[in-house]
């Protein structure tokens, strides 16, 4: 079975996050926001979904055909239109496209000729279209084309024309509720958006459901409310700030109550992360997952001075982490990355910086590869961008 992916805006973080839950062996990017596996694992898309932060669409390929026979390519979107309907005896139907990739299909002339096949056999059936080369998310829930309907995917390969079915999309209304409808927000001091946190998680590759995950910059909670809808059962979160610890308690019992969560075990500190293992024993967990302070995000900035602090903290911070840390647990951790200055370079002695992305990806010639083996994460015109960092203990 092929199944694919279309990728968030960052390609190597979104592919990165997709190797390290699903493993990726046979895979390729046709383009660099889509990605394809083939595997003989047969899996659900919308649980999956539900775990990722970097994919936008998940589905599989129904059909692959000759690229030079247009009437082939209409025809056998109609016979799969044809199957698809089996299951609707009754309302409208409607169907839309997206394509991906350097080649664009001449979608309008396909859907209208579909659409007039389908009525001349008495068939109600709605045409959905997009300004854009795709249909977004919003557009294929709003449209019920995962429902009452179907978003195919078209996308050119060499000499062929893949055809896919969407199956699943990223939830961007519970997304957006977690982000901008929890009870505890810094706006000031800045939030890890829920998609990141998700994905950041996932990097850190710990299977065991009960294993402790650890963030102990924990902010305004972020983290430990994703890895609690990623299943983990047992939290420890510090910060070094009342305020943050708070409203970390304020998050995560929101969540909790939101999504009925139960047996799920939480601790929140103010602590200082240079003491953890003061009160973190040692080995005690597989993964430290957190984002840092990052320093001052505005007015004046001595650059110098901050990276040279920021580095000094960020080193005795690794040491704790290291003590706490079993042998082979990671810290996923992000490190800013300052507008025309030099990368930061903590000490991250007894571990080593783990490149996330698969070789085969890697050279497909639509990842570009940083430096060091991270991932750098921002938008364009950021003043501060965000460098994800995989450390494993040695």
């Amino acid at each position: 079975m092929k199944y694919f992916f279309v990728l968030g805006t960052n390609t190597a973080l979104s592919a990165a996050e997709l190797a390290a839950l699903l493993g990726l062996q046979k895979a390729c990017l046709l383009a660099a926001d889509f990605l394809i596996w083939e595997t003989d694992l047969e899996i659900n898309p919308d649980n999956v979904m539900r775990l990722l932060g970097g994919t936008i669409k998940i589905g599989v390929i129904k059909k692959e055909i000759s690229a030079s026979d247009e009437k082939k390519l209409e025809n056998t979107i109609y016979d799969l239109i044809s199957e698809k309907r089996k299951s609707f005896t009754e309302g409208k139907f409607s169907f839309g496209f997206s394509d991906y990739g350097k080649y664009q299909f001449k979608k309008n002339p396909l859907g209208l000729n579909l659409k007039k096949r389908l009525q001349a056999e008495k068939i109600s059936a709605r045409f959905v279209t997009s300004r854009e080369k795709t249909l977004s998310s919003v557009v294929v829930e709003q449209n019920k084309l995962l429902r009452r309907g179907v978003e195919f995917i078209l996308v050119k390969d060499g000499d062929e024309i893949l055809i896919g079915e969407t199956l699943a999309v990223q939830p961007f209304k519970d997304l957006s509720r977690r982000d901008y409808g929890r009870p505890a927000r810094d706006d000031v001091s800045g939030m890890l958006p829920p998609k990141l946190a998700q994905i950041m998680i996932n990097l850190a590759q710990v299977d065991n459901m009960e294993a402790p995950i650890v963030d102990p910059f924990c902010g305004s909670g972020t983290i430990l409310s994703e890895a609690m809808l990623a299943g983990y059962k047992n939290l420890f979160g510090s910060d070094i700030s009342p305020k943050a610890i708070d409203d970390t308690y304020k998050n995560i019992s929101w969540i909790k109550e939101l999504y009925k969560l139960e047996g799920v075990k939480t601790k929140v500190l103010v602590k200082n992360v240079v003491n953890l293992s003061k009160f973190i024993k040692a080995d005690y967990t597989e993964a430290v997952i957190t984002e840092p302070f990052l320093g001052p995000q505005r007015g004046q900035i001595n650059f110098q001075s901050v990276i040279a602090d920021l580095e000094n903290l960020y080193t005795e911070a690794i040491k704790q982490f290291r003590i706490i840390l079993k042998t082979g647990g990671r810290v996923v951790m992000i490190w800013p990355l300052f507008y025309g200055q030099k990368p930061i370079k903590p000490e991250y002695s007894g571990f080593e910086i783990l490149d996330m992305i698969p070789e085969n990806l890697a050279k497909s010639g639509f990842i570009k590869k940083n430096q060091r083996p991270t991932i750098v994460y921002g938008r364009p015109g950021q003043k501060v961008y965000r460098e994800i960092v995989v450390l494993e203990k040695k």
